[in-house]
């Protein structure tokens, strides 16, 4: 979304935060096709030399990827080894099962809370758990109980349950399921 105020040269700028603040991850970074402002060649540009950074100092990526998913997987499998998250999904259960197959996790989020979100939530009730993540997005996309209002974090807990009551779980299995995965991906300690 900040396409227009970037130069090839804050890659190298990048690079440099990187080493020196060591971050956990290395994003949000994909394409937006949804955005007709914004050029999907300078948008590839960014977020192929993106991939190769993380892929090159082995950091995990957080993903975007609006009206741009298969390309998004397409760019993913050209980085083996790579690992990360593709935050907020809204594909298809084939790309779901494609972005598995290839080690990255699912960020789940308010959306599944809604009744007609019926494909995604068929996606997380037959997804491997162990590339399951809870996510708010805040402020944006805020659960049914707060449609129309500005998302908050404190709102993860309602989407933990619904997907919990989804997978027949409980929420406090579900937390430290989805804390395992996110201690894992990022490399952070225990939770």
């Amino acid at each position: 979304m900040f396409l227009p105020r970037h130069t090839p040269d804050h890659l190298d700028s990048l690079v440099d935060w990187l080493t020196n603040e060591r971050p956990v991850a290395l994003g949000e970074i994909g394409l937006d096709f949804h955005a007709a402002d914004l050029d999907p060649t300078q948008q590839r540009y960014y977020f192929h030399r993106q991939l190769e950074i993380a892929h090159r100092l082995t950091l995990p990526v957080i993903v975007h990827a609006r009206r741009a998913m298969d390309e998004v997987i397409h760019a993913l499998r050209s980085f083996p080894g790579l690992r990360g998250v593709v935050h907020s999904f809204s594909g298809s259960e084939q790309q779901a099962r494609q972005l598995w197959k290839i080690g990255f996790h699912i960020g789940i989020g308010g959306p599944v809370t809604y009744e007609r979100a019926q494909r995604l939530r068929r996606i997380v009730t037959h997804m491997p758990t162990e590339f399951l993540l809870l996510e708010s997005d805040a402020p944006d996309q805020p659960g049914t109980m707060h449609r129309g209002e500005r998302n908050e974090p404190a709102y993860l807990v309602e989407t933990m349950r619904c997907i919990a009551t989804l997978l027949s779980t409980t929420p406090d299995e579900l937390a430290q399921t989805t804390s395992r995965n996110a201690a894992r991906l990022f490399n952070l300690p225990p939770a």
